[in-house]
């Protein structure tokens, strides 16, 4: 996570009509992190595989493939991953690609690197997510301000683990995309437009900097999750009950919570911590699980599910067998 961070009391100073109490409780958020002006989605994904490689002793040299998940890359080229080769000290005989996806990132990742290594293709992948989201809002923009954090997470899929990945639901709707989106500053419109409309909830909706509807967003979430819920249980022949833990993108409390409750699963198996990070869009669920497992929350012999939904559209999700 990066070294600064926003408390509430920081945007309800600058956005005195809130309080703090009502941001907490409807987003479930009291601090967040910041990366610094010059500090990159790069940047944060070194430092997260840094960390992993000292705390499970693992070699760089050992990674032959290297992927990084991210929305906000350090160039437009050359990939981040090619440059995170060299800066980590992994071989050139490793293959190294970014790919461009949100919430859904992490489970797109662990796709990619299961699909690598049963085809023998690759024994050790690893998986970096990196998102400073926080960089396409407008200062205006208090609620995504609100909701999102910056941070990276770092993750090594090898033929031996702490967890088992099962098999995958997968679901894609691009007649969504303009719902969560950043119009300007790629080729379809390379140039800043500095156009500012209002979206029915009346939200300001700025070409130049992410805009997210709110309502869209959470009408699909609604759909997509309780289904794809029900098609990994199938994909991966279990029942709800035999899920012992629930780890789903941590995009917001009240909506975390009300999937919960539409899915019916019991609060006590169903994980919900955005209090001092936010929503780091692909890193929330690989964050999730490393706090699972440091408080002893996942532990060996628990199936759990992870899922991953939002920007795209895109949803994905498995089952983890510890």
């Amino acid at each position: 996570m990066p070294e600064r961070i926003v408390t509430n009391e920081e945007l309800v100073a600058e956005f005195p009509e809130w309080s703090v109490d009502k941001v907490a409780a409807k987003v479930g958020v009291y601090s967040r992190h910041l990366s610094a002006p010059d500090e990159t989605a790069g940047d944060m994904a070194e430092k997260a595989a840094r960390q992993l490689f000292e705390e499970y002793n693992v070699d760089p040299k050992s990674i032959d493939f290297l992927m990084l998940c991210t929305q906000s890359p350090d160039y437009f080229l050359p990939s981040t991953a090619c440059i995170l080769q060299n800066r980590l000290g992994i071989s050139t005989s490793a293959g190294a690609f970014d790919y461009n996806l949100g919430c859904s990132g992490c489970v797109y990742g662990l796709v990619v690197a299961k699909g690598l290594i049963e085809s023998g293709i690759a024994k050790n992948v690893l998986m970096l997510t990196a998102e400073t989201y926080q960089k396409y809002l407008h200062p205006s923009d208090k609620s995504n301000r609100s909701i999102f954090g910056d941070g990276a997470a770092a993750c090594l899929i090898s033929t031996e683990g702490i967890a088992e990945i099962g098999n995958f639901s997968l679901g894609t709707d691009g007649s969504g995309a303009e719902h969560l989106i950043v119009k300007t500053g790629a080729t379809r419109c390379k140039h800043s437009t500095g156009n500012v409309a209002e979206d029915a909830d009346g939200h300001k909706r700025f070409d130049d900097y992410l805009y997210m509807n709110g309502s869209a967003i959470f009408n699909f979430t609604l759909d997509a999750v309780p289904a794809m819920m029900k098609d990994i249980l199938l994909k991966n022949e279990m029942e709800r009950d035999d899920v012992d833990y629930f780890v789903f993108h941590q995009a917001n409390k009240f909506m975390l919570n009300t999937i919960r409750k539409v899915c019916v699963i019991p609060k006590d198996k169903f994980y919900v911590n955005l209090e001092e990070t936010g929503n780091t869009v692909s890193s929330t669920v690989m964050i999730a699980l490393k706090d699972c497992i440091d408080r002893g929350t996942i532990c060996p012999g628990m199936s759990v599910m992870i899922t991953g939904f939002g920007v795209g559209l895109s949803w994905g999700g498995t089952i983890l067998k510890f």
